[in-house]
């Protein structure tokens, strides 16, 4: 009998949009379409946040949102119709409360909350440190990679120093601040990462990309969940 292999994803908890005053969360597709991979080929899921408790989509993010931006997500509309899926973001554990050891990967996704609570949290910068150091595949994905600028290796190194890594790219920023007519990020990303030495590389602005590095998987925006899933599943050995 196969066991299944568990895998363990973090959303960040909801926080208000120091730019724009709007209440943030994480990108629904970001969870939903590797969440449905890693289902999918068999593994155990545990949706986590770094405080717990409830967690909420980014508006724009949400199939049934009214702007209509994410209204061809038919995917996550599937997932969100499901109450026992949501039933799972009522109350999140928090990542205190969890053994790292018990998992055997980890797959931090991204949205507008990562920008403005990630960069301010020792405790996940550690626990992904923790997966990365023990080999196992170490994921982030779109503005979770945000988590990667905080993240040093124990001897203090910064972890994306020399690495290949991707993750919300300059080009997709610029669209979205014109598209809501003025600077939507506290920061970004790409520029960032590139000052700590890390190979920044990146697809096609909100086209599918994914990169590995070793067991450092990153992936571009919201349309690289399901990529992102193949890279850690092929890390894991698990037929997709």
């Amino acid at each position: 009998m196969t066991v299944a292999q568990p895998i363990l994803m973090i959303v960040s908890n909801p926080a208000i949009s120091t730019t724009l005053g709007w209440p943030v969360g994480f990108w629904a597709a970001e969870l939903i379409h590797p969440y449905d991979a890693f289902i999918n080929a068999g593994c155990e899921v545990t949706i986590a946040s770094p405080k717990g408790g409830k967690v909420e989509f980014d508006a724009l993010s949400d199939p049934r949102d009214a702007s209509g931006y994410s209204k061809d997500d038919t995917l996550s509309l599937q997932y969100i119709q499901q109450p026992e899926f949501m039933a799972l973001l009522e109350n999140t554990p928090a990542i205190a409360a969890l053994d790292p050891a018990a998992f055997d990967a980890i797959v931090v996704c991204g949205g507008q909350g990562p920008m403005f609570t990630f960069r301010q949290d020792p405790a996940l910068a550690d626990l992904f440190m923790t997966f990365y150091q023990s080999g196992r595949p170490t994921a982030a994905l779109c503005h979770g990679t945000c988590l990667l600028l905080e993240t040093k290796l124990e001897n203090g190194d910064d972890l994306i120093a020399g690495k290949t890594i991707t993750g919300f790219a300059n080009s997709e920023e610029d669209y979205a601040d014109q598209a809501v007519g003025q600077k939507i990020m506290p920061f970004r990303i790409e520029e960032e990462a590139k000052k700590l030495g890390a190979n920044f590389v990146t697809g096609a602005p909100f086209t599918a990309f994914a990169v590995e590095d070793g067991n450092l998987i990153t992936g571009q925006q919201q349309h690289s969940g399901a990529e992102t899933a193949k890279l850690v599943l092929k890390a894991l050995g698990v037929e997709n």
